[in-house]
C-alpha cells in the first residue's frame, strides 16, 4: 500500500464570513488610531493640535487680564511701602512690571506666528519660564515685611490668595505655567511662617499648603473641562466633515441613479420599438398560419406549432407592455386619463374576457354586485388592467374545479370596493411583501407551470396608490386569497337633485356672494352635472 493511501483526507473547512464593519465602528477605530498617533508625537499627552489651541486660550487670557495683573502690582507695592523703603518698592514694582510687560509681548508674538508643533514646544517653555520669574518676584516681596503682627501676617496672606488665584485662573490652560507661577510664592510663604517657630505661624503656613493645593485642584478641573470642550469640538468638525462627505456621495450618487434612470428609460423606450417591430410580424404571420386561411397545412403539427408561436408572442407583448408600465409608474410619468366610470361595468367585462379560460379549467367565477352603484371619476383603462391582473392570477393559482368571487359595493366611509376571492392554494403571510414587490414570486407561483413575471400585482397596487385608494391582500395557505381595492368616497359621483318649476333662479357666479367651497363641492358638481347629462 502506499503512503498517500494511509493519509487522511484533509476536508477544507469553508471560512466563516466576516461582517463588514459599520460606519460607527470605523469612526471608532480611526479616532483610537489618530489619538494613538497624537500621544506619541506630543510631548503633553494630548493632540498636537490641542496644544497649540491651549496655548492660544493662555495667551488670550494675560492680554485680556494683563490691566488687572498691572493694579495689583501697584496696590502690593503702595501697601508694602509702609514696611520699607519706597525706593526698594518702587524698584520691585519696576522689575515686576517688567516681567508683565514681557509676557505680554511674547503673548502677541505667539498669537501672530503661524502654529508649529515644533515651536509650540518653546513657546510651551517661554511662557513657563517667564512664569516662574513672575513667581520669584511675587515671593521676594511676600516675605518682605518684617515683624509678626496679625496685621502682617493677615496682609500677607490676602496678598498671597489674589496672587494665587490670578495666576491659576489665567494660566489654567497652561498647567505647568500655574505651578511655575504659584509654587514659588507657596513655598516662600510657608517658609517664612515656619521659620518663626510659633503655633499660630504653623497653622498660616500649613493654610498656604493647602491653599496652593486647592488652587492648584480648581487650575486641574478647568484645564480638563478646557480639553474635553476643545474635544467636543473637534469632534463637532470631524463629524461635519464627515456629513459633508457623505453628502457629496449621496448626491453623486444621486446623479448617477437619475443618469441610470434616463439611460435605463431610454432603453425601455428603444426596446418596445425593437421588439414590438418583430413581433407584429410574428403575430401577424402566427395567425394567419394557425388560422389556415391560404389552405390547411400539408402535416398537421404545424396547426399548432403555429398556434405556440403565436401564444408566446401575445404572452411576450404582454410581458413588454407591463414593463413599460411599470417603469412609468415608477418614474412617475403614469398620467391618468380621468373619467366617469362605472365599476360593475367594468368588472362584468372582465369577467366576460376571461370567462373562457376559466370555464376550460372547470373554473366557478361567481359575481356579486350591488345594484344602482353611481359612477367612479377614475382611469377606465388603468382600473381594466387591475381587475384583470387579479382575475388572472385568481384563474392561474386556483385548481381545477375551484371558485372564484368577484364583489362590487360599498365602503364604510362611502367608497367603493371590489374584491376578488378564491380558494387556491393561497400565500403564506412571509411571502406576501414578496409578491407585492416588483418582479416578486412566491413558491407557489414558482413551482406552477404558468409562471409570470411577478408584475401583475405590482402594477395594479400602484395604479390604485395612483387613484388614492387602498389595495388590500388577505391569503392563507391552502385556504384562499383574497384582493380588495377601494376608492376613496371623493371619487364616488353623486347626482343632484332635480330642480323644481318654483325654484328661484340661479344667479350668476359675479352676483353671487364669496363664500368658501364645501370639502369636494365643486368637484361633486361637475361630476354630477355630467352624470345627469349622460343619462
Amino acid at each position: 500500500m502506499s503512503q498517500s493511501a494511509d493519509r487522511p483526507e484533509v476536508v477544507p473547512v469553508p471560512a466563516e464570513p466576516v461582517a463588514a464593519p459599520s460606519a460607527r465602528s470605523r469612526r471608532l477605530a480611526q479616532q483610537r488610531v489618530r489619538e494613538a498617533r497624537d500621544r506619541l508625537t506630543s510631548t503633553s499627552g494630548t493632540r498636537p493640535a490641542f496644544d497649540h489651541e491651549l496655548l492660544r486660550q493662555y495667551a488670550q487670557s494675560r492680554l485680556s487680564a494683563s490691566a488687572v495683573v498691572m493694579l495689583l502690582v501697584v496696590a502690593a507695592a503702595g501697601i508694602f511701602s509702609f514696611w520699607g523703603q519706597p525706593l526698594s518698592t518702587a524698584m520691585w514694582a519696576g522689575s515686576i512690571l517688567c516681567i508683565h510687560v514681557l509676557i505680554v509681548r511674547h503673548c502677541h508674538r505667539f498669537l501672530a506666528d503661524t502654529p508649529n508643533p515644533a515651536e509650540t514646544r518653546k513657546w510651551r517653555l517661554r511662557f513657563t519660564l517667564l512664569d516662574f520669574l513672575y513667581g520669584i518676584s511675587w515671593a521676594t516681596i511676600l516675605i518682605y515685611p518684617s515683624g509678626s503682627g496679625v496685621v502682617s501676617n493677615v496682609l500677607v496672606m490676602v496678598i498671597m490668595l489674589l496672587v494665587i488665584a490670578v495666576s491659576s485662573m489665567l494660566a489654567a490652560s497652561l498647567p505647568i505655567a500655574a505651578f511655575a507661577a504659584t509654587v514659588p510664592v507657596t513655598l516662600a510663604i510657608a517658609l517664612n511662617f515656619v521659620s518663626r517657630d510659633t503655633l499660630d505661624n504653623y497653622v498660616l503656613a500649613l493654610l498656604a499648603v493647602a491653599t496652593q493645593g486647592y488652587f492648584a485642584l480648581l487650575a486641574h478641573r478647568l484645564h480638563s473641562t478646557t480639553l474635553a470642550t476643545l474635544e467636543a469640538r473637534a469632534e463637532k468638525d470631524a463629524l461635519i466633515g464627515e456629513l459633508e462627505q457623505a453628502k457629496a456621495i449621496s448626491d453623486e450618487a444621486r446623479r448617477r441613479a437619475e443618469s441610470a434612470n434616463v439611460a435605463k428609460s431610454r432603453f425601455l423606450a428603444q426596446m418596445s420599438h425593437e421588439l414590438r417591430t418583430p413581433l407584429n410580424a410574428i403575430l401577424g404571420f402566427s395567425e394567419v398560419m394557425k388560422s389556415e386561411i391560404f389552405g390547411a397545412h400539408t402535416v398537421p403539427a404545424y396547426k399548432d406549432y403555429s398556434a405556440d408561436i403565436h401564444n408566446s408572442g401575445v404572452h411576450l407583448l404582454n410581458l413588454i407592455n407591463e414593463i413599460l408600465d411599470l417603469s412609468r409608474i415608477e418614474a412617475g410619468r403614469y398620467e391618468l386619463n380621468e373619467e366617469a366610470v362605472t365599476l360593475t361595468e367594468v368588472v362584468a367585462n372582465c369577467h366576460h374576457l376571461l370567462k373562457l379560460r376559466a370555464t376550460n379549467r372547470g373554473i366557478t367565477i361567481h359575481e356579486l354586485f350591488e345594484q344602482n352603484m353611481p359612477r367612479v371619476w377614475a382611469d377606465e383603462r388603468a382600473t381594466r388592467q387591475v381587475v384583470l391582473n387579479l382575475l388572472s392570477n385568481a384563474i392561474k393559482f386556483t385548481p381545477p374545479g375551484g371558485e372564484i368571487w368577484l364583489k362590487v359595493g360599498w365602503t364604510a366611509s362611502g367608497g367603493q370596493y371590489l374584491s376578488v376571492k378564491d380558494n387556491g392554494s393561497g400565500i403564506p403571510e412571509e411571502e406576501i411583501p414578496v409578491v407585492l414587490a416588483s418582479f416578486g414570486q412566491g413558491t407557489n407561483s414558482i413551482k406552477s407551470a404558468e409562471q409570470g413575471a411577478g408584475l401583475g400585482l405590482p402594477i395594479a397596487k400602484s395604479l390604485i396608490d395612483l387613484h388614492g385608494g387602498t389595495f388590500t391582500l388577505k391569503s392563507k395557505l391552502r385556504i384562499g386569497t383574497e384582493v380588495i381595492v377601494t376608492f376613496p368616497p371623493e371619487r364616488v359621483m353623486s347626482a343632484l337633485a332635480p330642480l323644481n318649476e318654483n325654484s328661484p333662479p340661479i344667479q350668476p357666479e359675479w352676483e353671487t356672494p364669496a363664500a368658501p367651497p364645501p370639502r369636494r363641492s365643486r368637484l361633486r358638481r361637475s361630476l354630477a352635472s355630467d352624470s345627469a347629462r349622460a343619462s
